[in-house]
């Protein structure tokens, strides 16, 4: 049985303080870096970091761009994002609570990054967010995230099933085109991480 939003934003809520540290992996830092690179924003440009945990994208990013909004369901993890940003100095970002489908963002966007949590929602919840992201207008949408290169048999997953529910990079990039964008790069980075960068 699928784990509720409630249960994934106490889960996260419980780790934010070590989260960082608990994400040291070759991939995933390898990962993170290329949705960095991607994203590209210009200083006059907002960028959206759905389920933006402790903030790293977000801080990363906060820089180059004119303002940076992030947002997660996990109090921890916002706080720990927070506490990040004030240490930094990062006068330009800003962080509250917002779901995938509810990103709680009532302005248009120019460059969308939601890494490393979309894995957690089945593939049509995965096409439905992609559609509200779809309607904040972006230019561009970075994602960076657990995907495979093909579907992987029941019984035989690498991940847990109730926590974790990973699309294929064919599944995500037809919702993608669904949507409006147009991918013009896909990078596995490994046999589970990959990032995607669509543009319209």
């Amino acid at each position: 049985m699928k784990r509720s939003i409630e249960d994934h934003a106490e889960r996260f809520s419980a780790v934010a303080a070590e989260y960082d540290e608990q994400q040291d992996s070759e991939e995933y830092g390898a990962c993170a870096s290329l949705v960095i690179e991607a994203a590209d924003p210009d200083s006059d440009e907002t960028v959206l970091d759905l389920g933006t945990g402790t903030g790293a994208i977000a801080l990363a990013l906060a820089p180059e761009a004119g303002r940076v909004i992030g947002r997660d369901i996990s109090e921890g993890m916002l706080a720990e994002a927070e506490r990040k940003a004030e240490a930094g100095g990062h006068e330009n970002v800003t962080f509250g609570e917002g779901r995938f489908r509810e990103p709680n963002v009532d302005e248009s966007v120019d460059v969308v990054v939601p890494n490393f949590e979309m894995h957690h929602l089945a593939d049509e919840e995965k096409r439905e967010a992609i559609e509200v992201i779809a309607d904040l207008e972006p230019r561009r949408f970075v994602l960076g995230d657990v995907m495979l290169s093909a579907a992987i048999p029941e019984g035989e997953e690498q991940y847990s099933p109730e926590v974790d529910d990973p699309a294929t990079v064919g599944v995500l990039v037809e919702a993608l085109t669904d949507a409006g964008f147009t991918v013009s790069d896909a990078t596995l980075v490994s046999e589970q991480y990959g990032v995607l960068v669509a543009d319209r």
